[in-house]
């Protein structure tokens, strides 16, 4: 890993012709440290959202010490950074044998079914005396750009008997829920828990942990997020009643910890009028993109290690495959005079971009630096 005080230093240096993932470790540690104090509960980043080693040391170091995780790859990934970890095994489908993997060889203890099928086939594997086991309830909410309880989860009304067959197993049960990426309402929030709560009071023992799950939004160019803020202040007041004494809440964020800190350098490798082709594009960084979320990142432009500046202008933007679908949504601004060998750095990228890059048509960059002045940011 190299080590800049900025990004026209890494330029000045490295002159790169493929693609240069910057990491800002002051800008996680400021993001993580920031979720850790105003979240009611217990925090596991998704590593799904960004699993990159660097990223993964940067959110350890800023306190970060659970980890949702889906897969045993991924649960390798974080021991891998912190034998002080502690991995959640949170996909109801694992391949065969991994949960057995997971608990012997990493001491992983939380598990999560949403069927009856899944919890037969997830106790032959594991010591169910030694685990927790999360049952996963199917929540819905309108302001969730992506519904994720239509693949997983168990509906309200088979909760309490899911439940139930986990603590007949020898297991602790524990519920969990996920309603949504890119939740744009805290209310979505207040609504599971309100829905948690109605089962919970049909259960004749106590339940200790409640996973709330992610969701938690990020503000981009053209695509206005509440603040987090209003999401933990509504969590807590929900809460209030959810849990007796001793009782947790637990949060998955991934994007709301992982985008900030990390931004993506690309170069301009054809210009044709306010087109301009780029050798990073929709299989590799950009891949998110696709959603519907937003449509664009911040921008700002380097000539050789010099930021450009300069009457603006808006462009199309392509990526280097010979995809024609490899064609970003948005109009970006930038210089009018932007032409080949100039670069481009795209901030607020960290999250479902490094975890999601392909190598189609042999393009492909795996050249992470690190961006160590406190005084350097990355665009927003």
């Amino acid at each position: 890993m190299t080590d800049f005080e900025n990004v026209s230093a890494m330029l000045g240096s490295l002159q790169p012709r493929e693609p240069v993932y910057c990491v800002y470790p002051h800008v996680y540690r400021k993001t993580a440290q920031e979720f850790l104090a105003g979240f009611p509960g217990r925090v596991l980043y998704a590593v799904k959202a960004n699993n990159d080693p660097t990223v993964l040391q940067v959110l350890v170091a800023a306190g970060i010490e659970h980890f949702d995780c889906a897969s045993l790859v991924e649960i390798e990934q974080v021991r891998d950074i912190s034998h002080d970890a502690v991995c959640y095994f949170m996909n109801p489908v694992r391949l065969i044998g991994a949960a057995r993997s997971a608990q012997e060889q990493h001491g992983v203890k939380h598990f999560v079914v949403d069927h009856v099928d899944g919890l037969a086939t997830l106790v032959k594997e594991i010591d169910a005396s030694r685990a927790v086991i999360f049952a996963r309830m199917a929540v819905h909410h309108k302001s969730a750009r992506w519904d994720l309880s239509t693949k997983f989860g168990a509906q309200p009304d088979d909760m309490p008997q899911l439940l139930q067959l986990i603590a007949d197993h020898g297991a602790e049960p524990a519920l969990a829920f996920n309603v949504g990426s890119v939740v744009m309402s805290p209310d979505a929030f207040v609504h599971s828990i309100e829905v948690t709560t109605k089962v919970l009071e049909q259960l004749p023992f106590q339940i200790r942990l409640v996973d709330i799950g992610g969701g938690y939004p990020k503000t981009y160019p053209g695509f206005e997020a509440p603040p987090i803020e209003d999401y933990f202040a509504a969590i807590r007041r929900a809460a209030q009643l959810l849990l007796k004494d001793g009782g947790e809440l637990l949060a998955e964020p991934g994007r709301a910890l992982s985008s900030p800190g990390l931004s993506a350098v690309t170069q301009v490798l054809l210009r044709k009028d306010d087109r301009l082709y780029l050798n990073d594009g929709m299989y590799g960084a950009f891949w998110e993109l696709r959603f519907d979320v937003q449509d664009r990142f911040p921008v700002r432009a380097f000539r050789g290690h010099t930021a450009m500046t300069g009457d603006a202008q808006s462009f199309h933007l392509y990526g280097p495959t010979c995809d024609s679908g490899d064609a970003m949504p948005g109009k970006v601004m930038l210089p009018a005079n932007i032409d080949v060998g100039d670069y481009i750095e795209f901030g607020l990228i960290g999250a479902y971009s490094l975890s999601g890059r392909t190598d189609f048509n042999g393009f492909y960059s795996d050249s992470v630096v690190t961006i160590d002045s406190a005084s350097a940011l990355p665009p927003a």
